[in-house]
């Protein structure tokens, strides 16, 4: 029998496919899209880290969802940094919520308020997405908007605290194969995934409409 991370990968992997693979996204990785685009991606990213990290201190000492809380996964600090970099010190004044966005960020909320197996769901498909596929847009990023290496701009996508990202990524999914839920929650968690990576896919057809390529 499959272990729950396997499942978790197999299960969400066309979702996880459609949302690498969206047009906005093809767009911004072939260096289509100028860094306003990139920037307003990175605003977007701010709403649903605020949700998923504003809310964690709370999860800390729950049972299911405490193992995952790790102060070195933490994007909040970088993305800000990121931010005052891409947009000025003013940054904040500007900052807008795509619906889509909103959407996302309040389901996040909303499973970090009442149902902590939900947040690992959604834990899982932005933390472990950063550490794996967040590198290539980070390389792209560099090269196309002459960012300095692992520099302001692309600050959100350096694990500074994590030596090693294999060996944390394996430490992970031995976090969820160890997950302290019954079968039928195993599957809401499934469902949850599926979720997460189709709520992303909404934030990118929202800014596929925002940025579309001149015909």
């Amino acid at each position: 029998m499959d272990s729950f991370s396997t499942l978790i990968r197999t299960a969400s992997h066309e979702q996880h496919v459609e949302a690498e693979t969206s047009t906005f996204m093809s767009d911004l990785l072939g260096g289509r899209l100028g860094v306003d685009a990139y920037a307003r991606y990175t605003e977007q990213l701010w709403f649903v880290y605020e949700a998923l990290e504003s809310g964690a201190p709370r999860l800390a000492s729950d049972p299911v969802a405490g193992p995952f809380i790790r102060p070195e996964l933490l994007r909040l600090p970088s993305l800000e940094r990121d931010l005052a970099h891409l947009r000025g010190p003013d940054w904040r004044a500007g900052l807008r919520a795509l619906p889509a966005t909103r959407a996302y960020a309040e389901r996040v909320a909303g499973c970090v308020r009442d149902w902590p197996a939900g947040y690992v769901a959604h834990h899982y498909t932005r933390y472990l997405g950063d550490l794996s596929g967040g590198q290539i847009i980070r390389d792209k990023a560099e090269k196309t908007w002459g960012f300095a290496k692992k520099g302001d701009g692309v600050r959100f996508y350096v694990f500074e605290e994590i030596g090693n990202p294999a060996a944390f990524k394996r430490s992970y999914r031995e976090l969820l194969d160890a997950v302290p839920v019954d079968d039928l929650e195993k599957q809401r968690i499934v469902s949850e995934c599926k979720r997460a990576f189709a709520l992303n896919t909404d934030v990118f057809r929202a800014l596929g409409e925002e940025f579309p390529l001149s015909a």
